[in-house]
């Protein structure tokens, strides 16, 4: 143990989220009370000092797993049961205060509703005053659950106003191909080894798997780009280049996919890219239909390619279409000085390069070898 080790942690956090999460706080607490008082015309215990603790939470962190509607609902539900029946069963206060607060992480783990209010909820219960303990079990439902819905109400309310994503549930990209693998950038820190990771640790992270999985694969993608920060799309893109035209046969750019053993042709006019024809437009048509080889006798490039191409400049760094590859679908990308078409980059071109500068550090103290020529 060291002094270091008493002293605060940095939480990256900048003002306007702290702005905000005061913000949200004062909104949810004052409409709450309001609420009660004057919606409901409840006059006594209308708002109890565990929802301040509840309003931090929802607030100030509502990408907590402690923050999320189950958590808020169940577990100051539960919370509130266990202080009635302790502060019923145990006379003295100071043991029916402890037990009150020891039943509630119990239940709150079982119910799987950790929410760390919850033990303040069970300490109210049978430390609140009279008044508390004479509602009984009217205690779990007022002021406890109606002040729970109520704050988290606006706290949904308010978060979504922001942009946040609350509830924080699991955000996954759809695979491009409606399979039910993972995007490939997700595959080697799958959701089972953050798990089997979890459990090694055994004790309660304040982070949710989906989260520490992508702060995980956002980790590895900036040590990506920190590793091939100096490779540029000209440094491997392949630069002798088989094209067609708008006017071209159909036929013809097929016969040149078949003879070059490639995928795509970018369309130019003069050195000016146009569209790209993939073997995909001149398979299958628009309504997703296939096209048999006879029907290309009678097209023309113009008519099947892909206007719409999305595009690297030379000087790009490597590291900015790895996305666009892995996840985004892509297996060709054209690559243009200004609007000239100088090269393409595929995913061959993309496998090769990242190869190599993993092969790298073998030769950290000598001159580091050219990356292979496909």
């Amino acid at each position: 143990m060291k002094f270091r080790d008493f002293l605060p942690v940095s939480t990256n956090t900048g003002l306007r989220e702290c702005v905000v999460g005061a913000l949200g706080a004062f909104i949810g607490l004052c409409g709450t009370g309001l609420l009660c008082r004057w919606a409901l015309g409840i006059e006594a215990h209308w708002l109890i000092a565990p929802m301040g603790a509840s309003a931090v939470l929802l607030f100030a962190a509502p990408a907590s797993p402690l923050a999320q509607p189950w958590s808020i609902l169940v577990g100051n539900g539960v919370s509130a049961l266990m202080g009635v029946a302790s502060a019923a069963l145990v006379p003295d206060p100071a043991l029916a205060s402890a037990l009150a607060v020891t039943l509630a992480i119990g239940a709150m783990f079982l119910t799987r509703s950790l929410h760390p209010p919850g033990g303040a909820v069970a300490l109210t219960a049978v430390i609140g005053g009279e008044g508390i303990r004479q509602l009984g079990l009217g205690y779990v439902l007022l002021p406890v659950l109606i002040n729970s819905s109520l704050l988290l109400v606006l706290g949904l309310c308010y978060n979504r106003l922001l942009g946040r994503r609350y509830p924080n549930g699991a955000k996954v990209a759809p695979n491009l191909h409606q399979t039910a693998d993972p995007q490939p950038s997700a595959r080697l820190a799958s959701a089972t080894d953050i798990d089997f990771a979890l459990k090694q640790h055994g004790e309660l992270l304040d982070i949710s798997r989906q989260d520490l999985q992508a702060l995980l694969q956002e980790a590895q993608l900036h040590a990506l780009r920190e590793r091939v920060g100096t490779v540029r799309c000209l440094d491997v893109m392949s630069k002798d280049l088989v094209v067609t035209s708008p006017d071209e046969p159909a036929m013809a750019a097929w016969q040149l996919l078949s003879h070059h053993r490639i995928k795509a042709l970018p369309v130019v006019e003069g050195e000016r890219l146009v569209g790209i024809l993939t073997l995909h437009d001149l398979m299958i048509d628009k309504e997703q239909q296939p096209r048999g080889l006879q029907a290309l006798e009678t097209q023309r490039v113009a008519a099947l390619m892909t206007s719409a191409v999305r595009t690297a400049q030379s000087h790009q760094p490597l590291h900015d279409l790895v996305t666009a590859f892995s996840d985004g679908g892509l297996h060709h990308m054209p690559v243009l000085e200004g609007e000239r078409l100088v090269g393409i980059l595929t995913q061959s071109d993309m496998v090769a390069a990242l190869f190599n500068l993993a092969l790298r550090p073998v030769w950290a103290d000598e001159e580091a070898p050219p990356l292979i020529d496909r």
